[in-house]
């Protein structure tokens, strides 16, 4: 199930028709916080009131010119001017396909930096997130000079991937901060582990290096039991709750997400927005099953 919503996540056909289908948009509702940006910051107040953080995600993968570039730029720049604005408790993640790096390397680079410097001078953080495993090197790369300038910035680590251990350890040692998820894209097995027992197994290890030596990890997770064994991890260390924090996905275990807060540890929820949700939306029924069983108990009723 899981290469078969990789796979229809890159058809452009089924994609287009999709993200112009108000029928199609209403499903995908569940996962995405609103097409424009007013809709996501009332979401993000919402979530605020709860006692939650946030991170905002315009969505919009690998754009076909610099001018879509520019124009993702420009969009995450409103949205952290309208976070300080509102007083809004969150920050912004980004892909660098958005910001123009199949196009141009030195016109992303340009366009990331702006977003930024923009962010250090606001006293805020921008998340870069990690896409496939073709641009991790260019997205470290991008990452540690941004932070060696600004230090406003950070990344994200996928457990899937073979060679995340010694990325964890690079990105540690420079004090930048990693967000760790499991990966939501199709590898080969030379690249990324294909058994699940394995990606989980070096999600655990690689999160416990996180919590001993990083700078203040995001634990991504919707996974019950490695959540549990993050708790007793950090228990048996007597690792602050401060100094680390739980990141999940926008409509995704609101269960575990209540339960969360209410122990007392922080949580941040990732909220896409924008009307180029389609890539986002198949990702995440690749994830998790439940949320395919989801939307067919949902339709059902409808």
């Amino acid at each position: 199930m899981r290469t078969f919503f990789l796979f229809l996540s890159r058809q452009k056909h089924l994609r287009k028709w999709m993200e112009t289908s108000r029928w199609a948009r209403q499903l995908a509702a569940r996962f995405v916080a609103g097409d424009n940006l007013p809709d996501a910051l009332a979401t993000c107040q919402r979530i605020n009131a709860e006692g939650i953080t946030v991170t905002l995600d315009h969505l919009g993968e690998n754009v076909t010119s610099l001018e879509e570039a520019e124009a993702s730029r420009d969009a995450y720049m409103q949205a952290l001017t309208e976070i300080t604005k509102q007083g809004i408790h969150g920050n912004v993640s980004l892909k660098l396909t958005q910001f123009g790096m199949d196009l141009s390397l030195d016109a992303c680079r340009a366009n990331v930096e702006a977003l930024v410097r923009q962010a250090a001078e606001l006293g805020n953080f921008v998340r870069i997130d990690m896409e496939s495993s073709e641009y991790t090197d260019r997205t470290l790369d991008l990452v540690t000079y941004l932070h060696s300038q600004y230090k406003a910035t950070g990344t994200v680590i996928q457990a899937y991937l073979r060679r995340s251990r010694k990325d964890v350890e690079m990105l540690s040692a420079r004090g930048i901060r990693v967000r760790l998820c499991k990966g939501a894209y199709l590898e080969p097995a030379s690249v990324a582990f294909p058994h699940k027992a394995d990606v989980d197994r070096n999600y655990i290890e690689l999160a416990n290096l996180l919590l001993e030596s990083g700078v203040y990890p995001a634990i991504a997770t919707h996974d019950e039991r490695i959540i549990e064994q993050t708790k007793q991890f950090v228990a048996s260390r007597k690792i602050s709750r401060d100094s680390f924090e739980f990141q999940m996905l926008y409509g995704i275990r609101r269960d575990i997400q209540k339960r969360l807060v209410n122990e007392g540890y922080r949580l941040r929820i990732y909220v896409p927005y924008g009307q180029a949700w389609y890539p986002y939306f198949m990702r995440r029924l690749a994830e998790r099953p439940a949320n395919v069983f989801f939307l067919v108990r949902n339709l059902l009723r409808s």
